[in-house]
C-alpha cells in the first residue's frame, strides 16, 4: 500500500467526491465472510457510525487504485476514518473498537506487531472463499441499513 496523507483521496481525479463525515468500510461484497462482518457491524454499530461501500462498486474500485492495491483481488478491507486509510488488521481491530463496548477490548491486540498479525489475516483473507464461499452478487443492503451504503 502506498502512505498516503489524509483525505489525499480528495485530490484523485479517478476517486468519485464521496460522503467522509463518518468512517467508511469498503469490503468485498462478493465474499460472504466479509459481508458476514459488514452484517456483524451493523447490528453493534449503536451509534451508526459507519458507512459502507463494497470494493466492486466504481468508487470502491477507484478507492483500492488509490492505495495501490489491486482493485480486481479484494484481499483487504479498507477502513477510512478521518481520511486516513487502515488496511489489514489495523484496520479491522480500528473498526471492532469503534463498536464501542465490548468489542474496543479488540484493541489489546494492537500490542501485537503488525509484523505478526498481518501474516494472519493475510492467511484468512486469502483462504476467505474457501472459508465461507463467494456470494454470486454483490452485496444488496437491507431497505432499513441501504442509506448507510455510499455506492
Amino acid at each position: 500500500m502506498q502512505h498516503r496523507p489524509a483525505y489525499s483521496y480528495r485530490g484523485d481525479p479517478a476517486v468519485p467526491a464521496f460522503a467522509d463525515d463518518h468512517p467508511v468500510i469498503v469490503f468485498d461484497g462478493e465474499c460472504i465472510f466479509c459481508s458476514g462482518w459488514v452484517n456483524f457491524v451493523l447490528r453493534h454499530d449503536r451509534q451508526g457510525r459507519y458507512r459502507f461501500m463494497t470494493a466492486q462498486s466504481p468508487l470502491g474500485a477507484a478507492l483500492y487504485q488509490h492505495y495501490g492495491l489491486d482493485s480486481r483481488n479484494y484481499e483487504t478491507n479498507i477502513l477510512i476514518e478521518d481520511g486516513v486509510a487502515y488496511l489489514k488488521s489495523e484496520g479491522s481491530l480500528r473498526m471492532a473498537a469503534g463498536l464501542g463496548f465490548p468489542w474496543i477490548l479488540a484493541s489489546v491486540l494492537r500490542v501485537i506487531p503488525r509484523a505478526l498479525r498481518d501474516p494472519l489475516y493475510e492467511l484468512v483473507a486469502r483462504n476467505r472463499y474457501r472459508i465461507a464461499g463467494r456470494h454470486k452478487t454483490c452485496f444488496v443492503p437491507t431497505p432499513e441499513h441501504r442509506a448507510r451504503f455510499l455506492a
